[in-house]
């Protein structure tokens, strides 16, 4: 059986090496980045490093100022993959209470993600690239999702669509987990 990418620390390694070779491919400095996504140097240079484990909120501001899919910055290729919930890399909000995992490289046109909100939790996303749209559908719990300034209440295999490009935050209001699937659907890359 192969061993999981993801394993001993790959994931970290894997998103260092990605992140170096775009940002050096767009011919950026890591302080050049680091300014334009808002996050610290050092910050920066420990992620690229393979260090630490950054946060969900880190990792799209970094795909988002390089453009690129967070995808593109976990990818690994293979000519079939399966992504088992217990294998996948998970990304998370800064107090863990919204968990996203990534389910298979992009290829720049969408991804796909499994997310979990803890009950009675909320996670604000700030705005993605522009043209971005998000596709979510509840698979388990409730969920209610403020955008534009209206929030819209969704239940078991409810889905919603709306612009990832505006700030977003996602409520569960029950004191049960949500299980939600993910579409990041990019206009162009």
């Amino acid at each position: 059986m192969k061993k999981n990418p993801w394993e001993d620390g790959d994931a970290g390694k894997r998103i260092g090496a990605n992140l170096r070779q775009f940002r050096t491919n767009r011919g950026m400095s890591m302080e050049q980045l680091a300014k334009k996504i808002g996050i610290s140097k050092l910050t920066l240079m420990n992620v690229e490093r393979g260090e630490g484990n950054p946060t969900l909120s880190v990792i799209w501001k970094i795909a988002n100022g390089l453009n690129i899919p967070v995808s593109t910055l976990l990818s690994i290729e293979s000519d079939v993959s399966i992504a088992r919930k217990e294998d996948g890399i998970k990304l998370a909000s800064s107090d863990k209470g919204f968990v996203a995992e990534p389910l298979f490289q992009s290829h720049g046109l969408y991804e796909l993600y499994r997310g979990y909100l803890q009950p009675h939790t909320e996670y604000l996303s700030a705005a993605h690239q522009f043209g971005v749209n998000e596709y979510v559908t509840v698979m388990a719990g409730s969920l209610n999702v403020a955008v534009g300034g209206e929030t819209y209440p969704l239940h078991a295999y409810d889905s919603i669509k709306f612009k990832g490009d505006l700030d977003h935050k996602y409520i569960n209001p029950s004191g049960e987990l949500a299980i939600l699937h993910f579409v990041i659907a990019y206009h162009s890359m």
